[in-house]
């Protein structure tokens, strides 16, 4: 064996858990830490417990809690878009279709919406509301998540 290349060997060297536990081996350096041993790994010991030395699970944990963020944004933004309480002049109507709502007092979605429900006979009774503004109209509601109950057509 070539002198001088090699490490020092220490027959005896010591290991320390993070539990307590201590044994000897041979190794290059007098003593050893480690986190987990046999004595308390969960593999070995079948007790179910995380082991986390590099914050994976803190990382993951946080990524999820952002993505329930987003979601819950996500949702309120659609609860908000769809809600009959929404300004008829939100729906970027025509200027007529919009001015002829206002003036037979339906200004909110909810009061557009249980207009339609009364049939498109009710809407297009509006003075200024033409048939090109209802279909205007309900390409709009659609787009945004509305929905209503269309009135059945009577048989004559």
């Amino acid at each position: 064996m070539k002198t001088g290349i090699h490490p020092k060997w220490y027959p005896n060297a010591r290991v320390v858990c993070a539990c307590g536990n201590t044994w000897t081996v041979g190794a290059t350096v007098p003593t050893i830490t480690t986190d987990v041993c046999s004595n308390c790994h969960p593999f070995y010991t079948g007790e179910q417990r995380i082991v986390d030395t590099e914050g994976q699970v803190d990382r993951f944990m946080k990524r999820l809690e952002r993505r329930d963020d987003m979601v819950a944004e996500k949702e309120a933004r659609q609860k908000a878009r769809t809600s009959p309480e929404l300004p008829v002049a939100e729906l970027e109507l025509s200027l007529r279709a919009v001015k002829a709502l206002q003036e037979a007092g339906i200004t909110k979605v909810g009061d557009l919406l249980a207009k339609l429900a009364e049939g498109d006979a009710a809407v297009l009774a509006i003075e200024g509301f033409g048939r090109s503004s209802l279909i205007e109209t309900k390409k709009k509601l659609r787009a945004r998540g509305f929905n209503w109950a269309e009135p059945e057509a009577v048989a004559e």
